[in-house]
């Protein structure tokens, strides 16, 4: 790094976007990946769509639970 950076031509508040949904990485342990990932080419759809199937089922086992 350097010992001095020159902000002159900074503006603050560039790339701020109010509003804007970070969709935050998620890192499955390998087993449960490759478990999933072979679920998901059985049955013809994406990891992405299977693994949000399951979450919502499981959203939805909860709310009944409470």
């Amino acid at each position: 790094m350097r010992d001095e950076y020159d902000f002159t031509d900074g503006q603050r508040g560039k790339f701020h976007r109010p509003g804007l949904h970070l969709i935050p990485p998620v890192h499955l342990e390998p087993d449960v990946l490759t478990y999933l990932a072979e679920r998901a080419r059985d049955k013809g759809t994406s990891l992405n769509a299977l693994v949000n199937q399951l979450l919502k089922k499981d959203i939805e086992l909860i709310k009944i639970g409470t």
